[in-house]
């Protein structure tokens, strides 16, 4: 008789999945679908010209990914996934409704824009600062949900951490991605060309009502979740660790000292700290046991002795940093979209005679293409190298990412000989005084980017993640989930950073800006071989933060292998079944 605990089970379980995954999936679905044509909106509705806008977009989605690390703290140590979660559903629904109303209220945005999609006037301080204010809106609620909705998640399975399930926790990871992906595809696609079709009444308004389900779907399911109660706040214990490691400086580390005694949990594996980062070990050093322990074995000054649990777990976060940044540099190349969809406004984007593809939705081959790369990786690729192999193979976690870097900035290479050839053949076509014109060179050359792109979040995006959520404590796992994210908003501001520094230096009064409002005059086949040599400066980058970090946890680290190490206890063979029931 089969049997399927995680669905007979009164709390958790697959039951709560579907609810807190079909919660991300819409917010994801109105979210994407209000700010992938939000160029076209600015540029038509609020006079703006492509790199103010393009700009104001990077800040926006900075915000809107690095709001998922606030409420990721916030989560794990006071207020708890769940409050979280709804909190950011309330708030976003408010900043769509809001943005939504811009469309219907005339004061809200510039009044004399034509027909044709272009304004005379700029937008006055209180129609910016009320456009700033919905963003702002939707970032932070966008914030709460995102930055609880793996981990939250995660809360209603048992058992995510055997070494047995390295396989399975990629899995899990992985088609979470892929059910988040889809949705922002749909959105990139369906719900632009609403935009582009019905106007902004109805294509803003379609978000709302998705909102809307979003909110309900995440609320309908609350007396069946798993709802953990916010732990220990972990920034005062990393405080602790390196307020401990200055007062007690002074102290002599010796490795080689048997009689050293070091502060640990009761029954805590970790007995006596590593070598890495040795200064903080000072910090879970016993001088006097007698003055610096309680008689039940607490230290008697918590700001003068820790534990080595803690110290370790502050020497894991920052561990994990410079390969953080390798991602981060990554990310700067994905926040390309508004120059990717100025580039696909120019081209021929016909399909048949009648049908034309939205520019705002070439961004969705970056997705689609991510999402197959996913499941041929999981389905078809390691499966068959199990088979050659004649044992459970997989790459690594650092593997997964170092492909991932290297892909990227040779995407980044084939981006820049495409703009290249889309640029002459403007010239050529004797349009390179008007933007808006389009050529007959087909927008399906952008398609090999897309292609290689894809493949780099595949791999880069999904181990990035799975790799801070199992080297990071497990009591930040709603950190370590959006890590990830805050890297998308660091890569936002770089770029946005980078964007300014090419306009300012590289332009004069008799040399066009390599990012100028006229794509068909500047030179974004430059600005493209820049971003490429920066990915491959970053290649060269990681190769030596990973050599640096030594192996990971379970040996994910090293070579790609078998992943059937370690043991588990007998009663997890259930929890494996209901794991592969999700995949």
């Amino acid at each position: 008789m089969i049997t399927e605990p995680l669905l007979s089970n009164p709390k958790g379980g697959i039951r709560a999945l579907f609810f807190i995954i079909a919660n991300e999936a819409l917010e994801r679905l109105a979210s994407f679908g209000l700010s992938t044509n939000m160029i076209m909106y600015l540029t038509r509705e609020y006079g703006m010209d492509a790199a103010s806008g393009a700009q104001i977009l990077f800040l926006y989605s900075a915000a809107g990914n690095f709001m998922p690390i606030i409420g990721a703290f916030l989560a794990d140590t006071y207020v708890g996934r769940y409050p979280m979660i709804g909190f950011g559903c309330i708030t976003s629904l408010l900043g769509m409704v809001l943005l939504w109303l811009t469309t219907i209220i005339p004061e809200a945005r510039v009044p004399s824009c034509q027909i044709n999609g272009r304004c005379n006037n700029d937008a006055t301080a209180p129609q910016l600062l009320f456009l700033y204010f919905c963003l702002g809106l939707m970032s932070i609620g966008a914030g709460g949900i995102r930055s609880c909705s793996l981990a939250f998640g995660a809360d209603q399975l048992r058992k995510r951490d055997s070494l047995k399930y390295a396989g399975i926790l990629e899995s899990f990871f992985s088609w979470y991605y892929v059910v988040s992906s889809a949705s922002v595809f749909i959105s990139m696609t369906c719900l632009v060309y609403i935009q582009d079709a019905l106007g902004w009444k109805v294509g803003f308004g379609v978000p709302v009502v998705l909102m809307i389900l979003s909110t309900l779907s995440f609320f309908l399911a609350s007396p069946i979740y798993v709802k953990p109660k916010a732990k220990a706040n972990w920034l005062i214990g990393f405080a602790r660790v390196l307020v401990a490691s200055i007062r007690k400086r002074r102290i002599e580390l010796c490795s080689q000292n048997p009689d050293e005694l070091y502060h640990h949990r009761k029954g805590s594996a970790l007995v006596v700290p590593s070598e890495r980062i040795r200064f903080l070990n000072r910090a879970c050093v016993i001088k006097n046991p007698e003055e610096d322990l309680m008689p039940d074995g607490r230290a008697s000054d918590p700001w003068c002795l820790c534990t080595v649990d803690q110290v370790e777990e502050l020497k894991a976060l920052i561990k994990v940093i410079p390969i953080w940044s390798t991602g981060m540099l990554v990310s700067v190349n994905v926040c390309q979209n508004s120059f990717l969809l100025l580039q696909a406004s120019t081209m021929n984007r016909h399909i048949t005679s009648k049908f034309e593809i939205p520019a705002g939705s070439f961004y969705a081959f970056l997705l689609l293409s991510s999402t197959i790369w996913i499941a041929l990786y999981d389905r078809v690729i390691i499966p068959l190298a199990s088979k050659i192999r004649g044992k459970p193979t997989r790459l690594s976690l650092k593997q997964k990412i170092g492909l991932g870097i290297l892909v990227s900035a040779a995407s980044m290479a084939v981006l820049a000989i495409i703009e290249r050839v889309r640029r002459e053949t403007a010239i050529r076509e004797g349009i390179s005084d008007n933007p808006d014109a389009a050529m007959h060179m087909s927008a399906m050359w952008l398609l090999p980017f897309y292609f290689l792109l894809g493949f780099s979040e595949a791999m880069n995006g999904v181990g990035q993640n799975e790799f801070f959520y199992t080297e990071l404590p497990k009591n930040m796992s709603s950190v370590a989930s959006n890590l990830f994210s805050i890297g998308l908003s660091a890569a936002s501001l770089v770029a946005s950073f980078i964007v300014s520094v090419v306009r300012g230096f590289i332009s004069g009064e008799n040399q066009e800006s390599w990012v100028s409002g006229n794509i068909n005059k500047g030179h974004y086949d430059y600005y493209y071989w820049l971003l490429a040599s920066l990915g491959f400066a970053t290649f060269i980058y990681y190769l030596a933060c990973s050599k640096a970090y030594g192996p990971c946890k379970g040996g994910q680290g090293g070579i790609a292998g078998d992943v059937s190490e370690g043991s588990i206890d007998d009663d997890d063979d259930d929890v494996e079944d209901d794991y592969s029931s999700l995949s």
